[in-house]
């Protein structure tokens, strides 16, 4: 079985990540088929209350290729499986102006469930932006000029 390791490159460049946390998914049907095969897209997605749970929006989970009418739809919202210290740890977290909570990857532990690490983050300034480009290439050519 390969490793599955499905990344939102897009959250580490757009927000500052203040703390992370590793939450279960709640997934229905054919879902886990599908992420297993690596056909599952974070780039879009966001996190948010509904009640006192906490949901991911937006994560688009391919339908399963060989499934049958019975298939899931590849945009609902996934419920997240944190404890409840950790959600009220996060919510109060939110109050801040500014924070949000973004997925940053998703992946298969070793016993087999699909598990999605998930950050409290603020979004950065268009000038910090150009900042983490300038280092990403200043590092580049000193990796470069090391070989």
């Amino acid at each position: 079985m390969k490793a599955v390791n499905i990344q939102n490159k897009r959250a580490r460049f757009e927000y500052n990540l203040l703390d992370k946390y590793v939450a279960g998914l709640q997934l229905s049907g054919t879902e886990i088929k599908s992420i297993r095969n690596g056909k599952a897209n974070l780039s879009d997605s966001f996190c948010s209350f509904k009640g006192n749970e906490l949901f991911i929006v937006g994560m688009h989970i391919d339908e399963y290729e060989f499934g049958n009418y019975a298939n899931h739809q590849p945009k609902r919202d996934r419920k997240l499986l944190l404890n409840r210290q950790e959600l009220d740890k996060i919510k109060k977290k939110l109050k801040d102006i500014g924070l949000t909570i973004v997925p940053l990857r998703l992946f298969i532990n070793d016993k087999g469930w699909a598990k999605i690490e998930i950050a409290v983050a603020k979004g950065k300034k268009l000038h910090d932006k150009r900042n983490t480009i300038k280092d990403r290439d200043i590092q580049r050519d000193i990796d470069r000029a090391s070989k």
